[in-house]
Order: structure tokens, then C-alpha cells, then sequence
């Protein structure tokens, strides 16, 4: 296999689908927002990724240059960037009472990712094997017919100038305070947690478990917990507040993957990375509902693309490469306690963003009315 056992690729291979995320999600985002049906675009994105999906783990299973790989990665990431996104907006667009009702929804996507990872260790012990990539191929042929049976999700604005095609209206949130503060500390807060997904696995590994991509799902299994009760959270606590609880227990988390190098071993670091899930979702499902509730119906869709961009397209583009820097002067160079040292700069800088927002984030009141079921019906809804 042309990457196998190649850890130079590592971080560029993580960093291609980032760069995708910069690209494509805001010109999807503005299509959904005034020109297409948002089901019938992402059910159409979703079947069009099949064939390059495919394609790469093909590459990887005829042993193919690593750069022919990169590239067919490159262009499926490109084609399926924007689906969160559209994905958040559709669902939203639907949900009379979004901060009780979406994160049940959404725990449809963590069902899926446990599933994906079970499948791939326990049933088609294909951890190493582009099988994976072929198991998947299938399975988005299945979502993509399902997305297109959607209910009908039309645009909500009805702009046609080049700016609004490219998704640039979305960028006039930045000119908000509140929003720009959030918005970077979403992106920089994105950065270390590329580590979760690049180096866990090797850390897992240097504990002698051999079948990782089983373990890793730990990180959705709390995920389950976390999305039953974060509607309960969301109307009783103040974004902020929130926010900053998520970026604690993400630095708390770190301490104690890098901890159980010296102390506790396999066992801690799967209590770390059981915390991922709890993390991930009062992070971003919280920020996610609050865009929705923050900005016009006529940008929601490009609202949540600026999102993704952030924080998979920009925040984990940089962080694929900041990571695996850190990565190489710490466990990669042979260092003492590499992944005490490792993590441990991790979590200092997920202290020091959180700093960032504790002091810049203002929360004041926005001049524009929040339509919403839940208010109307004399639910408080998200405090902002």
C-alpha cells in the first residue's frame, strides 16, 4: 500500500480534507440558502462522493503513488466538505424546538460513527485495510438516496448577486463582536483536537490495543449521554457558560491522555478519550444552535458553512500540521515522557484559548429577532 507505514503522510493526509473544508462549504452553503432544496444538494453531494471515495481506498489497495492518493482524498473531501453543514441547516429548518430537539437528531450521526467503528474493527477487522473505504462507498450511496427522501427544504433567501453565490455574505457575521470572537475561538480550538483523531490510535497502539478503531468510538459512546442531556443545559445556561465548560473539560481531557503515559496507563487514557464525547458535543452542538438562533433566515445555511470552515476547513488544516509538529519534537523524537509533553502543550493551549474567550466574549443581546417555536411558546431558549 502506497502510505503504509509512511508517517511523513500522516499530517498531509489529515490536512487535505481541511483544506476542502475551506473551500466548498460556503458556496454550498449560499446555494442552500437561495438558489437550491437543501435535501435534494446534499443528497446529490452525498452520492457524487461515492465514486472518488471509492477511488481512493482503491489507490491505497493497488499500491498506487502516495500523491495519487492525496489527490482522489483531496477531490472527495472538496466534493463532500459542506455536508455537516447542510445537514445542521436542513434538520434545523425543521425543528419547531431546536436546543431540546436537534441534539436528539444529531444523535442519529454518533449511532452511525459507533456503528462505522465496530463495523470496521469487530466485523470486517479492517483497521488497516481499505476495505473500510469500501464498506463506506456503500453506505453513502444508501444516505445520499436517503437525503434526497428529505422533507422538502427550500431556500429561504432569494439573492442572486455573485457575492451571495459565493457564500460571501456570511462573512459580514465577522463585523458582530460576539461572532468574531466566536468564530476564532472555534477555529483555534480545532487545532489540538486534530490530535484525537492523528495520534490517539498510536498512543492506543504503544499501549499494545490492537484493535484501536473499535476503542475509539469511546469518544461517541459518551457523545450518546452528552446529546440526551445538553437541551436540558442549553435553556438553563448561558452560552458562555457552556463554552467555556467544554473548552475546561477538553484541557482536563487532554491532562489525562498525556497523564497516562506515568500513571494509569491504557485504562486512563480511555477515560480520556470516553471524555471526548461530552466535549465534541456541549462544544459544537451548543455553537451550532446558537448561529441558528443568531443570524436570519437567509444566511443560516452560510452561517453554519463559516462554521465549518473554521473549525474543519481553516482550524483543522493548521492543526493537522501544528499537531504533527508537536507530535515530532515530543513521542517523535524520542523525548522522556513524549506524550505527557505531547498532550500537556495540547491542554496549555486549550487553557489559554479558553482565556481568550472568557475575556473577549461579551454575550451581549443581537438587534435581530430570534424566530422560534420554543419562545413563542414561553420557553426562555438559548441564553446568549
Amino acid at each position: 500500500m502506497g502510505l503504509a507505514g509512511m508517517a511523513v503522510w500522516v499530517p498531509l493526509a489529515f490536512a487535505v480534507g481541511p483544506l476542502a473544508g475551506i473551500l466548498s462549504p460556503l458556496w454550498a452553503g449560499a446555494l442552500a440558502d437561495n438558489r437550491v432544496a437543501g435535501e435534494k444538494l446534499l443528497g446529490w453531494i452525498a452520492l457524487g462522493g461515492t465514486v472518488t471515495l471509492w477511488l481512493t481506498f482503491y489507490s491505497l489497495d493497488c499500491g498506487w503513488p502516495a500523491w495519487v492518493f492525496l489527490t482522489l482524498l483531496a477531490i472527495n473531501s472538496l466534493i463532500s466538505a459542506p455536508m455537516w453543514s447542510l445537514m445542521t441547516t436542513v434538520a434545523l429548518a425543521h425543528l419547531p424546538d431546536p436546543e431540546r430537539q436537534f441534539p436528539i437528531v444529531r444523535l442519529g450521526g454518533t449511532l452511525g460513527w459507533i456503528a462505522g467503528g465496530l463495523v470496521v474493527s469487530l466485523l470486517l477487522h479492517a483497521d488497516a485495510s481499505p476495505v473500510a473505504g469500501y464498506a463506506a462507498s456503500g453506505v453513502r450511496v444508501l444516505a445520499g438516496l436517503m437525503c434526497l427522501a428529505l422533507p422538502m427544504t427550500p431556500p429561504r433567501g432569494n439573492s442572486r448577486s455573485w457575492r451571495t453565490l459565493f457564500g460571501f455574505d456570511a462573512l459580514r457575521l465577522l463585523k458582530q463582536r460576539d461572532h468574531a470572537v466566536f468564530f476564532l475561538t472555534t477555529g483555534l480550538f480545532s487545532m489540538p483536537l486534530m490530535a484525537l483523531f492523528m495520534y490517539t490510535p498510536e498512543q492506543l497502539r504503544h499501549f499494545g490495543d490492537q484493535g484501536a478503531t473499535g476503542t475509539m468510538v469511546l469518544g461517541q459512546v459518551s457523545e450518546i449521554v452528552a446529546m440526551l442531556v445538553i437541551g436540558m443545559v442549553m435553556v438553563r445556561a448561558r452560552v458562555k457558560t457552556i463554552l467555556l465548560l467544554a473548552l475546561g473539560l477538553s484541557a482536563f481531557r487532554f491532562g489525562l491522555c498525556g497523564v497516562s503515559e506515568v500513571w494509569g496507563g491504557r485504562p486512563l487514557l480511555m477515560v480520556g478519550l470516553l471524555m471526548h464525547g461530552l466535549c465534541y458535543t456541549f462544544y459544537f452542538i451548543t455553537a451550532q444552535i446558537f448561529l441558528d438562533r443568531r443570524v436570519e433566515p437567509g444566511v443560516r445555511g452560510q452561517a453554519q458553512a463559516l462554521m465549518s470552515l473554521v473549525a474543519a476547513g481553516v482550524g483543522s488544516l493548521a492543526g493537522s500540521f501544528m499537531v504533527g509538529a508537536v507530535h515530532r519534537v515530543t513521542v517523535g523524537a524520542g523525548l522522556t515522557y513524549g506524550w505527557l509533553w505531547f498532550w500537556g502543550s495540547l491542554a496549555v493551549m486549550i487553557v489559554a484559548i479558553a482565556g481568550f474567550f472568557f475575556i473577549f466574549y461579551k454575550g451581549a443581546p443581537v438587534a435581530e429577532p430570534i424566530p422560534s417555536a420554543a419562545v413563542k411558546e414561553g420557553v426562555e431558549g438559548l441564553k446568549v
